[in-house]
């Protein structure tokens, strides 16, 4: 068996370990799509109504189901981008249990690939990330969403998905390697968590004071919530799409690089 073949083999033996014990230990993926659809459910019924009226000129009480005519069109991409962010803090505290009880130095003592470790966790945190995706915009769609997007648009924006999910994974993996408990693994990554807050995701940049439009317009999820927005809605996306592509592109190789850099020193010293 060649060294590529020997890496895939070990690498799907790994990837079915990781699914397995997320079927087992169905908690930290039940929250990766909990709290995105409460937070859906917060921002259509509660707040929907104010800032719809701000943002789509509908009146609130108007008698939809938002309370804020279109304004869950507007919402449910962010939360959507939302789930994706969420997962990050699962694939930080399953990488970093791993390190700390001990498997990793039982597979140094066994005939595994290096890379099979690494793999096996972030093929399987996107896997997980992408079905909680699903279940999200379910949700949304249930609750009222209406994207008119095409096929193409569909295809476009579920690999643009899975293109910022795989990035984050790959940073919570780093994250992982590098946190010395478990309980600090799931704290670092929660900003990631809320950093689309901090862009479009719930209201347009221009209503922001103007140091935090500068951070909301420049920060790397506001070109993938616009880019995404735009995809399932129809509004205007721009350059948004290649900007947010690069971020993800730089995003992915930079955590590659810290995971593979912290496995290295720390896994196999």
């Amino acid at each position: 068996m060649s060294t590529l073949s020997f890496a895939v083999s070990d690498s799907v033996t790994m990837l079915r370990r990781n699914l397995k014990r997320a079927l087992r230990y169905p908690a930290m993926t039940f929250s990766v799509v909990l709290m995105p659809v409460l937070m859906l459910l917060l921002f259509t019924y509660a707040f929907g109504g104010a800032l719809g009226a701000g943002i789509t000129g509908t009146p609130a009480g108007d008698g939809s189901p938002t309370g804020g005519g279109a304004y869950i069109g507007y919402v449910a991409p962010g939360i959507i981008l939302m789930t994706a962010t969420s997962g990050a803090v699962a694939t930080a505290v399953s990488v970093c249990v791993d390190m700390t009880e001990g498997i990793v130095n039982r597979f140094r003592t066994m005939s595994v690939s290096r890379a099979a470790f690494l793999t096996g966790h972030v093929v399987g945190s996107t896997l997980q990330a992408l079905v909680a995706i699903t279940v999200v915009t379910g949700v949304a769609v249930a609750i009222g969403f209406r994207p008119d997007a095409s096929v193409v648009e569909w295809l476009a924006a579920a690999g643009l998905l899975t293109l910022v999910t795989l990035a984050l994974t790959w940073v919570s993996a780093a994250i992982g390697l590098v946190s010395r408990t478990p309980e600090s693994a799931s704290n670092t990554p929660l900003p990631l968590t809320f950093l689309p807050f901090l862009g479009s995701a719930v209201v347009p940049t221009d209503s922001m004071p103007t140091g935090l439009r500068w951070f909301a317009e420049y920060q790397p999820f506001t070109p993938v919530i616009e880019t995404l927005r735009g995809l399932l809605t129809g509004t205007e996306i721009g350059t948004s799409g290649y900007v947010a592509v690069a971020w993800c592109l730089g995003l992915t190789l930079a955590g590659y690089l810290w995971a593979r850099s912290a496995f290295g020193r720390l896994a196999y010293r």
